[in-house]
């Protein structure tokens, strides 16, 4: 008996050791990368606060003092906070949203400044400040209050940790207002001690403005006091300047939490925000929600890659290009339409914020990888704005057209949905959408569709040049549309308006050059200088922007060889030390400014010409040089994902240089490797053999194990999933095939 329980107690023990478990090193989630504090400093003007991908809240802190550098509400180098807003854009440089504010006080501070127009603020540190997607928190340092906040689609979600205090308050001030933005009738009705609706309605850039809120609060206020233009008065109150002042007593380390339900289209779409969204005051829950939404969308690409700042610069570029297009429809489906009327979105989620000349470069073909449902929506939401006005949306946000910028840059958007197979949106209307907006009068399209150019006007930014060259890009796009719904007529039409380019082309300077409507050519030109007639711009880097002919432009330059010496110039022209650059031209190597979008693709043009590897050295010390893991990170406007975009396609080797054409030509990984796992259930791995800072050279490449014999690859080839192996070296190897898909050529 006692040899069998031996024998069990070692059989016991040995199953022990068999089943114990192995030591598991948890694996570091990729939000952990994330640093949203990357462009709150220098010229990113971005903001640090919570949302989650393409959402309608940007629930981020407010500096409350105007100027450009704190367009996105918060400047890095800045020391106070006046409040926390629901609606932020992001890298942008137009001054507009803040709507809401909230700004929790106590006894223990009261002192007003009239650079925030004496609204209540405190001091704050970076030492006590952090952020992660989809949550922000600061230590409020003069009232002894911590700010937590995390979001949903359609609402903001704050916590504040009191201090002891009989005179704790929460102000929401729906007054507030920053830099373009300005209040033209606000609401405000106390439902009871725990529940508050109302509306906020405001003009700035966007010029018609709405957002309807209800704020619930997990602890009832024992009063309150409401303001009209900062004179008590009783609730409900409207009027351009309202606020109300919530009253408590507040234990040491007691929490309250408020949250913010908003749609853009009534009350009852902000109620519904929040019963569906945010249904309880479990503030841990929400947050780790928001974060695994991040969580999800951000392991769409997974990469390895040595440097660990290389990774979270990867990564935050990864968020970054998902701050915009922003929600515009509530639950309900209901919006404020661009016609400024409440609409509905049936089928789709609505959304706005289309920053249009800036995104179609690299972040709308990165959606059509990463995001193809999200394209769906966008497509959609285009075309409802033109349902709605007529014309497709030019620079779109909170349901009104800017007109900032220029182009009919929805255009190449459509276009590359349609022939990346992105399904479900109307492809007649979508047809019909385009033509509309490449022949109406405004914008000098007349003109142009006249003279075959946009001529200079009379004072002010005629942005010319720029417009000319836009519009013909975006004609060759609509020509390959109608080629394929075989309106032949449309065709040749749009075809030979894609060839203006070639009507502001100077054999002379060699330089695309402003015209009169005579059809003479400004007599004083200096390419280097940034004149009316270029669009954020000089003529060195307007000069390149014919994407869908670069084989075209360098014939008409003289040849491959003077294109490329041209190309050589750009990059080592540097600007003296008495130039006056503009506040775009920033992340300058030579006259290349990549701080601004025109330049975006010049890098990759070497491959046009058979010198791949002068793009590869390009490409990685643009990589290495403009985006760093600080707050000064980014060497110009973020742009609504623009920035970032081109940041995430480089890293991982490829850049589409004519945005509709379906093809990415090569450049210089810089990760180890990548797999992005497609919303079609199949993967594309990137893998990058002899990856180094110094071996930036592509020796060769291949894809499922066959050597590729061009220096591109298409979208369909990345769709249908499988293996890129990219191979470097320290050297150029010259003796690589350089054939580059023709800019001109589509691939479906």
């Amino acid at each position: 008996m006692r040899k069998i329980v031996v024998i069990g107690l070692m059989s016991m023990g040995f199953l022990w050791h068999c089943k114990a478990p192995k030591t598991v090193v948890p694996q570091k989630k990729l939000t952990q990368y994330v640093n949203p504090f990357i462009g709150t400093d220098g010229p990113g003007n971005t903001y640090p606060g919570a949302t989650v991908p393409f959402g309608m809240v940007q629930l981020s802190p407010d500096i409350g003092i105007p100027g450009w550098d704190r367009i996105a509400g918060y400047f890095y180098q800045d020391s106070i906070i006046s409040g926390f807003s629901h609606m932020h854009l992001s890298g942008t440089g137009a001054g507009d949203l803040y709507d809401i504010l909230v700004m929790p006080t106590n006894s223990r501070f009261s002192e007003r400044m009239e650079a925030n127009s004496f609204k209540p603020f405190s001091s704050f540190s970076h030492d006590k400040e952090a952020a992660s997607p989809g949550y922000y928190t600061v230590d409020l340092l003069d009232y002894g209050i911590k700010a937590e906040l995390t979001a949903t689609e359609r609402t903001g979600i704050h916590k504040y940790t009191f201090p002891k205090d009989d005179s704790t308050q929460i102000h929401i001030d729906l007054g507030y207002a920053l830099n373009w933005d300005s209040p033209t009738e606000t609401h405000i009705n106390v439902v009871n001690e725990t529940t508050i609706e109302g509306y906020r309605k405001s003009t700035g850039w966007a010029k018609d403005q709405r957002v309807y809120f209800v704020i619930k609060i997990s602890k009832p206020f024992k009063s309150y006091q409401v303001f009209k233009n900062d004179s008590l008065t009783s609730s409900p109150v409207t009027h351009k300047n309202t606020k109300i002042i919530l009253d408590y007593t507040t234990s040491e380390g007691e929490e309250i939490v408020l949250k913010t339900g908003v749609s853009s289209a009534s009350i009852e779409g902000a109620y519904k925000s929040l019963e569906i969204e945010a249904a309880h005051f479990d503030f841990e829950a929400l947050k780790h929600q928001a974060e695994n939404k991040w969580e999800t969308q951000l392991n769409k690409i997974n990469i390895t890659v040595a440097d660990d700042t290389k990774k979270r610069i990867f990564y935050t570029m990864l968020y970054q290009s998902m701050l915009a297009p922003t929600l515009l429809s509530d639950l309900n489906g209901n919006y404020k339409g661009a016609n400024d009327t409440i609409m509905k979105a049936d089928g789709f989620d609505r959304y706005d914020t289309f920053s249009l000349w800036d995104t179609y470069r690299a972040a709308h073909p990165l959606y059509t990888i990463v995001h193809p449902t999200h394209v769906s929506d966008m497509v959609n939401s285009m075309l409802a704005h033109y349902k709605e006005t007529g014309l497709l949306p030019v620079w779109s946000m909170q349901g009104n057209e800017t007109n900032m910028m220029i182009g009919y840059h929805a255009v190449p958007v459509i276009v590359d949905a349609y022939f990346k197979g992105i399904k479900n949106f109307d492809a007649d209307l979508a047809y019909e959408a385009c033509i509309a907006s490449a022949t109406d009068a405004s914008r000098e399209i007349d003109k142009y569709m006249a003279l075959g150019y946009v001529p200079i006007g009379e004072g002010g930014d005629d942005w010319s040049v720029s417009k000319t060259l836009e519009y013909a890009y975006d004609d060759w796009c609509i020509a390959q549309f109608a080629k394929a719904l075989g309106k032949t007529e449309d065709y040749n039409t749009f075809l030979k308006r894609s060839d203006n380019w070639r009507n502001v082309y100077d054999t002379q300077s060699t330089f695309m050059r402003p015209k009169l409507e005579d059809g003479t050519f400004i007599a004083d030109f200096d390419p280097k200088a940034y004149s009316a007639h270029f669009c954020e711009s000089n003529a060195w880097q307007y000069f390149w922007s014919v994407q869908h002919n670069i084989e075209g432009l360098a014939e008409r330059v003289g040849g491959n060889e003077l294109f490329e010496r041209k190309l050589d110039s750009m990059f080592s022209l540097n600007p003296l030390p008495d130039d006056k650059l503009p506040i775009f031209s920033t992340g300058m190597i030579g006259q290349y400014a990549h701080g601004n979008e025109p330049s975006h693709h010049v890098a990759y043009l070497y491959n046009y010409v058979g010198k791949p590897w002068k793009t590869q050295k390009l490409v990685r010390e643009i990589l290495e040089t403009q985006y760093q893991n600080e707050p000064s990170g980014h060497c110009g406007n973020e742009d609504c994902g623009q920035m970032s975009s081109w940041y995430v396609f480089s890293a991982l080797g490829f850049y589409p240089v004519n945005p509709a054409q379906g093809v990415y030509a090569f450049g210089s990984p810089s990760v180890d490797s990548a797999t992005l796992n497609l919303e079609n259930g199949k993967t594309f791995k990137i893998t990058v053999l002899n990856n180094s800072p110094k071996h930036i050279y592509i020796q060769s490449v291949t894809l499922n194990g066959e050597t590729l014999e061009t220096n591109f690859i298409t979208h369909k080839q990345i769709i249908e999933g499988g293996a890129l192996q990219f191979n470097m070296g320290s050297e150029p190897n010259k003796n690589t095939s350089n054939t580059m898909a023709p800019s001109s050529q589509l691939y479906k």
